[in-house]
């Protein structure tokens, strides 16, 4: 067996552990990972420690790749995810968060409920998780069905699309983020390529939920549940009684409710477009830098959304919300461990030579990674970092831009929302939707449009970018 014969069969044997120990043992995503790591860096052929070689160079051990790559994955997504959630359970908890959304829903007007939603979605998930902000805004979704009179199911499943779409691809969000870092591309381009290549996502797949609430409609009932039946026209109503609704609640203003999101971001674009001209200017580049824009929204979220709550109950609203972050990050950083463990080790280039022998677009790599780990493995942030990991020692032997490979692991991500994906479930128990058939033409297949309209706009930008 030649050594890049055993080195790619050690990444294949990694992976293919991972992947039965997370579907069908008790052992977490973040030891899956780590153990892949070991597998992959034993069978091919690193070191357990760092050796000296006869030239007096050191050869990287395995227990050392796997630290370092753990650490400089966190050092550049740790501190930017940290305060990006502090930001988001502020909105959530202030109100403000609701605020951006009926704004927008008076902003693009009546029996425009489907796109006012996408459209919120989009906006509301860069700093709010998407299963957290489905479960904030079921309320909202199920009182402009009862007073529109469309079925929920279409209402929802829109602003499902918009939270999925920016929460795979547009940063401070963990998976984008990740990707970007593994990949060396400026946060800011991510940011204007993640939503660039989301639009024409959203667009078709807009058309389709609401054609779905129409095959799917329900709307809630009185006593908390929903009513099934055929649609009809005539359903249709105003959305007046929103209007009140929304009037009777003591929300704080939109200005200061989009701030802490619209900041940071212009902040971060300002240090991406001044370099692509070739401006310097030290003022911006540090206001720019990712964790200073972040800082500044957290700041701006706190002062400005909840500045007569006591200080307990904002630093409550704050630890709340970052209570779950902890794994996400030991995932985020496994995932750059194996991805060292690749680089360091040889397999990267092996992989790479082998790839680059196929009749297959360099920037599909990813895609087919990391939709065949949302298919084993259900999250999306963890399938975007495996997709990285590996193929980002790839670049190397590849000519194409990193963004779009980066971009690639992302879209590929948003694929295969099913039984093993938890925000599939959340959506399903939200709005009632108990049948399989219709579970599926819902969360599945909207991830499957979604996917499928990115790898199009893949193909086509690889002539481009």
């Amino acid at each position: 067996m030649s050594e890049s014969t055993r080195m790619l069969l050690g990444l294949a044997l990694g992976i293919i552990v991972m992947i039965v120990l997370v579907m069908k043992t008790k052992v977490h995503s973040f030891m899956a990972l780590l153990i892949a790591a070991m597998i992959t860096g034993i069978i091919g052929g690193m070191p357990i420690s760092d050796i000296t070689l006869a030239d007096g160079t050191t050869q990287t051990g395995l227990i050392t790749a796997i630290q370092e790559g753990f650490g400089s994955t966190l050092k550049s997504t740790g501190i930017i995810i940290g305060l990006g959630v502090m930001m988001g359970g502020i909105l959530e908890k202030s109100g403000a968060a609701e605020k951006m959304a009926y704004s927008f829903i008076k902003l693009i007007g009546q029996k425009n409920e489907e796109w006012a939603l996408a459209i919120t979605g989009w906006f509301i998930s860069i700093p709010v998780f998407a299963d957290s902000a489905i479960v904030i805004f079921a309320p909202l979704c199920k009182a402009m069905s009862k007073v529109t009179g469309k079925s929920v199911v279409g209402l929802a499943l829109s602003l499902a699309v918009g939270l999925q779409l920016t929460h795979c691809l547009v940063p401070p969000t963990p998976g984008p983020l990740t990707a970007a870092g593994m990949f060396n591309v400026d946060v800011g381009q991510m940011i204007i390529g993640g939503a660039l290549i989301s639009i024409p996502m959203l667009i078709v797949v807009v058309f389709y939920t609401k054609w779905i609430g129409k095959k799917i409609y329900q709307v809630p009932n009185d006593e908390g549940g929903f009513d099934r039946k055929e649609f009809k026209q005539e359903y249709i109503k105003s959305m007046d009684e929103l209007n009140a609704m929304m009037d009777a609640k003591q929300l704080p203003g939109f200005w200061v409710s989009v701030a802490p999101i619209f900041i940071p971001i212009i902040l971060i674009l300002l240090k991406t477009v001044l370099g692509f001209v070739g401006i310097s200017n030290s003022v911006v580049d540090f206001l720019g830098s990712p964790i200073v824009a972040l800082g500044i929204g957290t700041l701006l979220a706190i002062y400005g959304l909840v500045p007569k709550e006591d200080n307990k109950a904002v630093l409550k609203m704050m630890d709340d919300a970052i209570k779950d972050t902890g794994i996400i990050m030991l995932i985020t950083g496994a995932g750059g461990s194996l991805g060292n463990v690749v680089k360091v080790s040889g397999i990267g280039t092996a992989l790479g030579e082998m790839v680059t022998s196929w009749a297959l677009p360099a920037v599909l790599i990813p895609f087919i990674i990391a939709a065949l780990m949302r298919i084993a493995l259900g999250s999306a942030t963890v399938a975007i970092t495996t997709a990285a990991s590996l193929t980002a020692p790839l670049m190397s032997v590849l000519s194409i831009s990193p963004l779009l490979m980066s971009l690639s692991c992302c879209v590929g991500a948003i694929s295969f929302s099913y039984f093993n994906d938890s925000g599939f479930w959340v959506f399903n128990g939200m709005f009632g939707l108990t049948e399989l058939k219709d579970q599926v033409r819902c969360k599945t297949a909207v991830s499957m449009i979604m996917s499928g309209v990115g790898v199009l706009e893949l193909l086509i930008a690889q002539f481009f970018i």
